[in-house]
């Protein structure tokens, strides 16, 4: 009886950890006249592990934050914190003279998991196209739309009921690993893309280096966006 009262307490403990998990977060911080900062501390109060600087175009990125979190720049003897408060990027403004910050959440910086940037500045390599497109296909899927339109992107399918449809951009690497890509949707890592319908897509993007996600980005990256996100 002991133990089983151990696993619950643990099993307690852990479900508000994983219900808390956060999702990658960038940043830019400026100058009064929109030039960015760079070399600027930037780390979370509540994980101070989780810490970056500022590049020489200002743009920081996190990983794993949570919205309740809040930001600590330093950058000469300055010190301001920021909350998060659910935003998943935000551009800063350091005001120098006046000793203070300004900070609102951009939606012209799409979320890439490690460095800030734009999209039309991204220069990994990676392919994509548009939900009009896939939908003029006659697919039911994201996944099967995509099939034959992408380089090196392999979709295999199983007459199994309810069985997932197998995704790989480089190729097979281990029969012991999986080579499933990373599903981003709107900025947000999920499972898999079958809960999103093909019809509510704005964009897709596939990103066969997907280094900027870490490890997690091994096996490359498909990146949906949606239209209640889209621009």
């Amino acid at each position: 009886m002991k133990s089983v009262g151990l696993f619950w307490l643990a099993f307690l403990f852990v479900l508000p950890l994983s219900a808390q998990k956060g999702v990658p977060f960038n940043g830019l911080i400026t100058d009064m006249n929109g030039k960015g900062i760079s070399n600027v501390r930037v780390s979370l109060l509540n994980a101070k592990e989780k810490r970056t600087r500022t590049n020489r175009k200002g743009r920081f990125g996190l990983t794993d934050v949570a919205a309740y979190d809040t930001l600590k720049l330093v950058w000469k003897k300055e010190t301001y914190t920021i909350p998060i408060e659910g935003r998943k990027s935000l551009k800063i403004m350091w005001q120098s003279q006046s000793h203070s910050v300004q900070a609102k959440e951009d939606q012209e910086l799409v979320d890439f998991g490690y460095g800030f940037v734009k999209r039309r500045e991204f220069t990994g390599y990676s392919s994509g196209i548009s939900g009009e497109e896939l939908r003029r296909s006659g697919a039911s899927t994201i996944l099967s739309a995509l099939q034959g339109r992408i380089a090196g992107l392999n979709i295999t399918t199983s007459s199994a009921p309810g069985e997932r449809e197998g995704v790989i951009i480089h190729g097979q690497k281990s029969f012991y690993s999986s080579s499933t890509p990373l599903f981003v949707v709107d900025g947000v890592i999920v499972d898999d893309l079958s809960t999103i319908s093909i019809y509510d897509v704005d964009y897709v993007e596939v990103m066969k280096d997907a280094s900027i996600y870490g490890s997690q980005g091994a096996n490359g990256a498909i990146l949906v966006r949606t239209r209640r996100n889209g621009k």
